[in-house]
């Protein structure tokens, strides 16, 4: 079965191309700029090529990547009828959606209700689902929500302290992110860990520009970082994380800006590029460091520290932990932030091994036979997780 995989932002279209048997991506690949100058980057196997596009719409996006698909000299597909099913990544399901779902007319408007909760988000995503629907009619459409999993948290860890009307009237509770991130990297750590998933505490670090961690057990997400918007939680790239609320009305007040001026400088221009003034690329601010920029070493420094927090928490939370993982760019590729968290985990019995740099990007185990933790190098794979649900479903 060929799964095209489509994550749609609100100026752009990612997608892939899986085999749902061999799990190989035949192709894969961006569109960026839509509704401005548009861009196409087009992937099959080493093979690279970037183009200036006419992308007016997501619809003719995706148009414009069936038909290189289909192209004679660099597609991999013979006709439109070899793509079996098309799974699409959405932001928030809310409490409406706790698994995947074939997409109907009732479920976009299902959605569509949650859209207050990810305004920036999940329309943005549909706006990928409509044009596939337009351009293959008969194709059926999977929607994978990054919210699902964490929908078996229990009320202790998704209930705020607020008057309780606010949570019965607007939804107003933590639902977590990354989840389809999270999902995927707990099962394989279970396997690489040689863990019964159904028997098992695990401690899951998305440590990307966007952020996440999360406590499951069993198998299943009881706490996660994020919120009720991806701005809770972890100091991310660009967004704040925790932080006391009043905070933001002493701001506008000081500033003169309003709540929705505020809510933008959260989560676009604080985190590490905040504090640093530097990058939100952490390969930046550790060549900033590097060159005595205290901002830049701060910003690294409150980023792990946090991250560090969260497992301690989570580690109580769970009554201890099996094995933790570290996912996502940071997560995986970044040596110092990597002996950064090892050596901060020292308190919970983690003995990092003599090969814990040896290889960036690759699954690797950090720790020694005789740590008390496991700690994984597990990189993640959130459009094989979707192309996954997706041919189940279908």
């Amino acid at each position: 079965m060929q799964i095209l995989v489509v994550n749609c932002g609100s100026s752009s279209l990612k997608f892939q191309l899986i085999d749902s048997k061999t799990e190989a991506v035949s192709a894969s690949g961006l569109c960026e700029r839509i509704g401005l100058d548009g861009a196409l980057v087009y992937k099959k196997g080493e093979e690279k090529i970037e183009r200036e596009v006419d992308l007016p719409n997501h619809e003719v996006a995706i148009k414009t990547v069936l038909d290189i698909l289909l192209d004679e000299k660099i597609g991999v597909l013979k006709s439109l009828e070899e793509i079996n099913a098309v799974g699409h990544r959405l932001v928030h399901g809310g409490e409406k959606f706790s698994s995947s779902v074939v997409i109907t007319d009732e479920v976009i408007h299902a959605i569509e209700s949650c859209n207050d909760l990810a305004p920036l988000h999940n329309p943005a995503n549909l706006l990928g689902v409509r044009a596939c629907q337009e351009v293959m009619p008969s194709v059926p459409n999977v929607a994978v929500f990054d919210t699902a999993f964490h929908q078996t948290m229990p009320k202790k860890a998704y209930l705020y302290g607020l008057p309780k009307e606010y949570y019965e009237k607007y939804g107003v509770r933590r639902y977590g992110f990354h989840g389809t991130s999270h999902s995927y990297v707990s099962d394989r750590l279970a396997e690489l860990a040689g863990l019964d998933k159904t028997h098992s505490k695990m401690i899951v670090c998305h440590i990307g520009s966007g952020a996440s961690i999360s406590a499951i057990r069993d198998g299943k997400s009881v706490d996660t970082s994020m919120g009720m918007t991806p701005l809770e939680g972890l100091l991310m790239g660009t967004r704040s994380g925790d932080i006391d609320p009043a905070i933001i009305e002493y701001i506008c007040k000081k500033e003169g800006i309003s709540v929705e001026e505020m809510t933008e400088i959260l989560n676009k221009k604080s985190g590490a590029l905040g504090l640093s003034g530097v990058s939100n690329d952490y390969r930046d601010l550790i060549e900033a460091m590097e060159n005595g920029d205290e901002n830049a070493k701060n910003a690294i420094d409150v980023m792990v520290y946090r991250v560090l927090k969260y497992i301690g928490a989570y580690f109580v939370a769970l009554g201890g932990a099996d094995a933790i993982a570290l996912t996502a760019g940071a997560g995986e590729n970044n040596l110092l932030i990597r002996k950064m968290i090892l050596d901060g985990l020292g308190a919970i019995g983690v003995d990092k091994n003599a090969q814990w740099d040896s290889t960036m990007g690759e699954e690797m185990c950090l720790t020694t036979p005789e740590s008390k933790v496991q700690v994984w190098v597990v990189p993640t794979n959130e459009e094989l997780a979707i192309a996954r649900e997706t041919a189940r479903l279908v």
